[in-house]
């Protein structure tokens, strides 16, 4: 029925200002927006619709993962446009002091480090 749709993912913020200058300026995203909210354009995949809600609540999970080829210079980027990694206690292995899960070197997926958008909603850089 669906399956050769042109499906998207979306998810809320509760400041659609803040939002766009995050995913634009600290992220570097491609982003446009009309009077229904963001989208966020990646080259060769669907985009990413934001929209904004009142009673915005962040999700508890991750909502949009950034693989990249080196983590840690992603990490130092970033880092660098102040966000802040989280912490987690209830991992299979623990983070290291960049906050990054090294999956790979522990046969357990991925690295990846995670960190929230203005809204609170939860992202991730990571890289196979």
């Amino acid at each position: 029925m669906f399956g050769s749709g042109e499906a998207f993912s979306g998810y809320t913020v509760n400041d659609i200002e803040a939002a766009r200058v995050f995913y634009e300026s600290t992220l570097g995203v491609e982003v446009s927006q009309d009077w229904m909210g963001l989208q966020l354009k990646f080259p060769g995949r669907n985009p990413v619709f934001i929209y904004e809600k009142e009673n915005h609540q962040p999700a508890t999970y991750t909502v949009l993962n950034f693989p990249v080829e080196d983590i840690d210079t992603a990490i130092d980027e970033l880092s660098a446009h102040g966000v802040v990694f989280e912490r987690y206690e209830d991992l299979p292995a623990p983070q290291d002091e960049k906050g990054v899960l090294r999956g790979k070197a522990n046969a357990q997926g991925p690295d990846i480090a995670w960190f929230k958008d203005p809204a609170g909603n939860i992202l991730s850089v990571l890289s196979n």
